[in-house]
Order: C-alpha cells, then structure tokens, then sequence
C-alpha cells in the first residue's frame, strides 16, 4: 500500500481537522456528567468491624478491579450499614469510618486535543487524593469543600481514561455523622486554553431601586490576550427568560450594566436573573458561562436588626446538618427540597449551615425557594475538640478552603453571612483574635458584600476583644445576655447564632410533667414531648422567644436544630457519662439498671433535638414555632395524644401551641376553662385535666373572634395501614424521589398513637425503595431494609425513580393483623 493519503484517507483527516478545529473554536464550554459506572471497595475498617489490608497499585490504570461494585455516585457508604453497638453513638454507630477507593474508566474523544479538561467535585468525605492514568492529579482533604482538579496532562487523547478516587475517613475526626465516599456529584469541564477562570464570574448589585439596579460583574479569565472580547447578557430566569440588559467590550475585568425596574429577590418573590457572559476571540465565541444571581439590598444593624431591601425582617432560622435522614450524606435534590418546604411550613425564612459549607444544589434551592443562608466554614480552627479533626488541617488548608466557599457561593442572593467558625477553642480561651481577623480578612479579598460573623458560646467572648473580630456577632445559648452584650457593643448587629436545643421524641410523654429541664428523660431512652427538656447548657423554647421579644434589637435566631440528625443523640450521648442526665433519683436508678443490662453501649443512634423528626414528621414544637413564627396563620396544636388506658382518673396536663391570644379546652363536650395568654407567654396549659377517653377540643380566639379549632381523640383498636405520598407525579430520570408516609390508623382513620407494629414493604413498577425510617432514635434497622417498625404509628417509605423507566410504581404494606394498604405512584417521562 502506498504510504501517501488516498482520496477517501484525506477526506477523513479534513474532516478529523474540521472537528477538532470546530471543537477547539466551540462557543459552548463542554460539561459533562461524570456520575456513573463507578467501580467501589472498601478497606482498611470494614462495616463489620474487621480490617481489611489495602492493596498496592490501586491508583495504577492496570490494576483489576473487575470484582469491585459497580455504583453512582453521590454514594455515602456508611448509611449503608450496619448499625454496630461498639460503635460511637456520637456519629451514628455506624461504619462511615476507613479507606474507600473509587475508579472509572472513561475515554476521552479525539475532540478533546487542544481543549483543557478539568475534573471536579462538588465534595468527596475525605481526604480526597486523585490519580489519571497513575498520575497524580491532587489531593483535598477537607470533606465539605468543592474544588477541581486540571487532568489536561494526565489524560490520553482518543483512548481509555483511568481516574482513581482514595478517601481516607479517620475515626475521631467528626462529632456528629459525616458520612463517606463522593456524596456530592463530579463532573468533567472542558474548555479552550483561554477561558473563564473556575468561579470566575462575580455578581454583584451596588445600587438598587424600584426604578433601576446596577449590576456589576468581574470577570476572572486564563490565559487573557489582548484580542478578546466579553459579551455579558442578563436574562430574567425562569420558564420563559427574558433578555433585560446586555453589553459587549474589549475584554475589561470588571463592568457595570444598568437594569431597568428590577424584580427584587426578598423573601415571597424570589426573583433570579442570569447573566451569560461570553469570550469572543478574532470574532469567534470561544468559551461562555452562565451566572446565577438575585437582585437586592441586606443590611445589619445595632439596632433595627436584619434589613432586606430596606424592610426589617426578623430570622427565624434553624440550623441544619448536611445528611437527609435515612438517605444518608449523598445529596439528592429532591430531598433537601422537601426539607427546606417543611421547614418553611413552620415559619422557618434562614438556615445555618452547621457547621460547613452545603451543597451547591442547597443553596440553588434556598436563592429559588426564598431563603436566608447563613453558610459556615469550620467547626474548628487550630486547637481540636477531635483527635483527627480540622485542626490537623487548618494550617494548610484554611485559605484554600475559605476561598473555594466564597467563591463558589458569592453569588447566591439568599447567602447573607459568612461564618468563620463555630465554638471555637480559641475563643473560649480569650486568645488568637488575630486568626478571626485574618480569616475575615480572607473572605473580605473575596467578598465584601456580607458581613464575617461566628457562632460564640463564651461569655468572655463578649468582651475579651473577639466581639469585634467579626462584623455580626452570634451567641450561641445566652439569650440572658442580649442586653448586656447590647450595652458594652451599641454598634455590632446581634442574633442568637445557636438557640433552645430542646430535646423530644416524637409522640413520647412522660408523667408527671416537670419543668426541669434535666427530668423529661424516661422510657427506653426516650424524651418526653412536653417540650422541657434540655442539656445542661440548653434552654426552653420559650426563654429564647421572651428574650427576643424584651429585646428588639436581636435580629433573630437560629434554632438547634430545624432537622433530626444523625449521630449526637443528647441525653443520651456519651455511654460513660449518660446518668449525668438525670437529676431524678427514681429515673436515674432506672436507667442505670437498663445500662447494666446492655453492658454499657446504649442504643440511641440520632439526636432529639430537631423540631421535626429524622423522617420530617413533625414533633409538637413544630406546632410551637410554627405558633410564634406564623402569627397570621389560624392554628391551634393540643398535645398529649388522648390515647392513655392506663391514667383514667390520673392528672394528665394538657397543653395548646395556637397563633390565637386566648383559648377554651372542652374535654367530653364539657369546659374545662379558657386560658388567656399573658405577656411573654407562648403556651396555653391546663395542668389538673384528669384523663377519661374520649375528646378534647380546643377553640382558639384572636381579638375575641373563633381563630382555629384542633381535636385530638382516644382511638379504636389499631384496624389497618394507611400511606400517602408526598407526590403522586414524579419524574423518570432515577433521581426524583416520593417519600410516602405510612401509618396505622383505627377503623375511623386516626393514627393510633402508641403502635410500633412490624411492617414489611413490597414494591412492583418502575421504581425502587432507597430508605425506610420511622424517626425514632434508638432504632438500629437497616435504612436500605424492606421492612421495619413503625414509631408511634407512622413510618416512612422513600421511592426512587427509573431512569428512563415511566409507569406505574405500586408500593404495597403488609402488616400482621391489619389490613393491608396499596398506593399507586406515576412516572412520567420529563
């Protein structure tokens, strides 16, 4: 054959030239989805307490992995089980602790030559170090942090790719579950040598009006020539985006366009605009990027509190953890969207992100839902509360860290404050205020539009000079203080960064009911849901809402906290120091006979301290906040449940959360009494009701006019189950979930409240169950079982579509001696 080209050969190389030059001149930056067709192992800890030996040449592309699972990820393998008594209940009991390997193969196309290829995670828990094809690639230790990685050099163009994923999750290295493995999603960017720096477009709105907003955007650009241009357009966003503004220069690093009768972001109408910038080289788009950002004004003050567009808004914020309950660390959008919705049905308008930067889908959701973020750097700074923790990073790592959070977050506009820190060792010891100034210091080169704030729970932070690190000061448990800390500082903005941390279980209730705060603790450890109950270091709901009310200039709170969480489960938190909990001779001699009996590992797994349950059902604080937080929404809550055979004739208190200012409690149709409510007074109570069945009812007023009625009756004998999903329509794209509540009901419909059956789950269709819980603490069945017992009658089901798989999805519940209960749920095609 002869060695020059024929015909048909020249034809193909032209047409390989013309690709690959198409593709290196391509408007469009490519972003590929990277999730799938992983191969995972484990080793070093395994879930069932043995040591498994780490193999050589596991980052090698040779290496055999032909008996690895295959997975996607986000993927968090320490939900997946199982629960271990020996292990810490501060983190769960669960195995989320040891070395995971992750690896793909992957091949790059021949339109890759001349193009940068980036791999990015949005985060890997932790100590993240990446191999391509053998190569190092780089390493990110801390396990909330996004970052990338450039693989131009490690990647062979036109062949097969090996990445290879180590994560090393150190025990002690967490107070609360962390989880393990890429929970968040990866993806690869590839772009022209001269592009758009990562993160590289800054929004920002310097003056607003009804009548116009600046907008000024910094554009940050590799390898920057002379010859470019930058083409920004602004677009409302939505269903049907509409272009408001645009503007084309020689390349300029910073310019201000003007935008007409603005839609402001606030709280109701969460208005969002886009800006899609362009570069352009000898008159070709080379690269482009879309922005997402909100138009409006924040302002904090010493005296008016938080101000958004000029008006005062009160926070009525919760703190929330990052996992989802029985779904684990691994995002899923559908998930933390149903959080944030039952969050807000109960007044909640900000959320804390303790103690770590969130996922970026979280904060799309808070810009598109209409809520405030306060988003958090570190638990800990230099000086460790864990063996293995932050600390052992900090030095090296802060300044990466802190600026891959501000710069991957600036532009959301429900992002309101940074947060350095939470409790830190430092600052309960009055000493390194020059490291809270240069950690403000740091996120003010990148962002100076938002206050530096963190969360203090030291009386001597008040005055020792920390006070004036930051530009907000959060007090965490010391709603006495508000005034004082008002006096000494007239001019730094106040609010209550980590408040109440009442602790409850979910339809618990234990006699008699005392007020302190140290003797709701009782059953099988359990807490009483008489919402007294507190930590030594913790309070009442209701000092934190008088605190606030005596005290105006408080800008709010954030309650610990809005979720349930894994791991932490106070009182019961630590095995060796459990029976400190208990001030009550005759509780404490009682447990301490069940620790005896259990040789020490107590059971509870997640903590009490959430207003809702690990499940999102809703204990009777919800009622409470929901009460104070919504105050122009009728509604009334009674509490206990009237299910109590065993108390007929016995005093059994009656309390009533309502938005109303007065109320009539009617026990059998017979009054038993109104109850007004005085000032700094947020519960109505009838102390002396004796219990016989049957129902109570309560009338609430607002100005003397009926505001909202609730009832609460004494049940028949459990007859069935009964299930409703949260969505009946969902999507097939193996991502959109339905969570389905599941309960028992008598043959009237009520929930009978004190059932624990057994229930076994069977699923037909396209669709498949990925989490069963029930929200009580101490129960240590799989998430990822079929079957499980309900907790004060109700469990949870959560279904996950088929990618490409539409139909009808059956779940069915079967439980001995009750009747059995189906419900259909359609996938639909997007």
């Amino acid at each position: 054959m002869s060695k020059s080209l024929n015909y048909k050969q020249l034809f193909h190389l032209l047409v390989f030239i013309l690709i690959a030059t198409s593709a290196a001149n391509s408007q469009e930056r490519i972003i590929e989805n990277f999730n799938k067709e992983w191969k995972f192992a484990r080793f070093g800890a395994m879930p069932d307490g043995s040591i498994l030996q780490e193999p050589e040449n596991l980052d090698e592309a040779h290496y055999d992995d032909s008996d690895w699972r295959v997975l996607s990820v986000p993927h968090d393998w320490g939900i997946e089980g199982p629960f271990r008594a020996d292990l810490p209940n501060q983190t769960g009991k669960l195995p989320w602790a040891g070395i995971g390997w992750y690896r793909k193969n992957f091949t790059s196309p021949k339109s890759d030559a001349g193009k940068r290829v980036f791999i990015e995670f949005d985060g890997a828990m932790s100590g993240t170090t990446v191999w391509v094809n053998g190569g190092f690639a780089g390493e990110w230790p801390y396990g909330y942090s996004s970052f990338r990685f450039d693989i131009t050099n490690h990647i062979k163009v036109g062949e097969e790719n090996t990445v290879a994923v180590r994560l090393d999750n150190k025990e002690e290295s967490s107070r609360w579950y962390p989880g393990g493995g890429i929970y968040r999603h990866v993806r690869l960017v590839k772009t022209n040598p001269v592009h758009i720096a990562h993160w590289g477009v800054f929004v920002t709105t310097p003056e607003v009006s009804k009548e116009k907003a600046t907008v000024h955007i910094k554009t940050d650009i590799e390898n920057a020539s002379k010859n470019l241009e930058v083409l920004h357009e602004i677009f409302t966003k939505g269903d049907n985006p509409l272009k408001v503004a645009e503007q084309k220069t020689k390349f300029i690093a910073e310019v201000t366009i003007e935008i007409a009768n603005p839609k402001l972001w606030d709280l109701e109408t969460p208005n969002l605009y886009e800006v899609r910038t362009t570069l352009i080289q000898d008159g070709k788009p080379i690269d482009n990027y879309v922005t997402s950002f909100g138009i409006r004004t924040i302002e904090f003050t010493a005296n008016n509190g938080f101000l958004l567009n000029g008006a005062r808004v009160q926070i009525n914020g919760v703190c929330q953890h990052h996992d989802l309950g029985p779904l684990g660390t691994a995002i899923n959008i559908r998930a933390m969207e149903r959080q944030i919705e039952i969050l807000k049905a109960f007044g909640t308008n900000a959320i804390r992100t303790a103690h770590n930067p969130p996922a970026p889908e979280f904060l799309d959701l808070c810009d598109k839902m209409g809520i405030l973020v306060q988003v958090e750097a570190f638990d800990v700074w230099n000086k460790k509360k864990l063996d293995n923790d932050y600390a052992s990073l900090f030095g090296a790592w802060h300044e990466r860290d802190l600026r891959a959070m501000v710069k991957r977050d600036r532009n959301h506009p429900s992002v309101i404050m940074w947060s350095t820190g939470n409790e830190m060792i430092e600052l309960r010891e009055g000493q390194d205020a020059p490291i809270a100034m240069m950690l403000a210091d740091i996120i003010k080169s990148e962002d100076a539009t938002r206050p530096t704030t963190f969360g203090n729970s030291r009386p001597e932070g008040l005055i020792n000079g920390f006070q004036e690190t930051a530009d907000v000061h959060g007090i965490n448990y010391k709603p006495h203080l508000y005034e004082e800390f008002h006096q000494a500082n007239p001019n730094i903005p106040l609010y209550g960064s980590e408040t109440a941390s009442t602790v409850s279980s979910r339809g618990e209730y234990f006699f008699p009911v005392s007020e302190n705060k140290n003797e709701g603790s009782g059953g099988y450890f359990q807490v009483s849901s008489y919402d007294f109950s507190a930590p030594n270091w913790a309070y009442r709901v209701d000092i934190e809402f008088e605190a606030q009310d005596r005290n105006p200039f408080v800008m709010g709170e954030f309650v610990w906290t809005g979720f349930d969480y894994i791991g932490e489960p106070t009182p019961y938190n630590k095995d060796k120091t459990n029976l400190l909990n208990f001030t009550n001779p005759e509780e404490k001699e009682k447990m301490k006979v069940e620790l005896e009996k259990l040789g020490g590992n107590i059971p509870p797994r997640s903590s009490y301290f959430g207003i809702v349950d690990l499940c999102g059902f809703p204990k009777d604080r919800y009622y409470l906040y929901q009460s104070k937080w919504r105050p122009d929404l009728p509604m009334a809550h009674i509490l206990p449940h009237w299910n109590w055979p065993e108390r007929v004739g016995e005093v059994t208190p009656v309390f009533v959360y309502t938005s109303g200012d007065e109320a009539e409690l009617f026990l059998n149709g017979k009054s038993l009494g109104k109850r007004k409510k005085a000032p700094y007074q947020y519960r109505l109570r009838w102390d002396d009701v004796v219990y016989k069945p049957g129902t109570l009812k309560v009338v609430a007023y607002k100005d003397g006019k009926v505001w909202a009625i609730d009832e609460v009756k004494t049940t028949k004998k459990a007859n069935k189950l009964e299930m409703e999903a949260d969505r009946n329509i969902v999507i097939a794209d193996g991502q959109d979930l339905s969570f389905v509540t599941v309960k028992i009901s008598d043959n009237n419909g009520l929930t009978v409240p004190r059932t624990h059956n057994n229930v076994s789950y069977s699923i037909e269709g396209p669709g498949v169950i990925i989490g069963i819980g029930n929200g009580d603490p101490t129960n240590h069945e799989s998430f990822q079982a079929n079957q499980r017992k309900v907790f004060n009658g109700l469990a949870l089901v959560i279904i996950r579509t088929k990618n490409g798989e539409p139909g009808e999805i059956v779940l069915k519940a079967e439980s001995e001696g009750l009747k059995a209960s189906r419900i259909s749920i359609k996938s639909i095609s997007e």
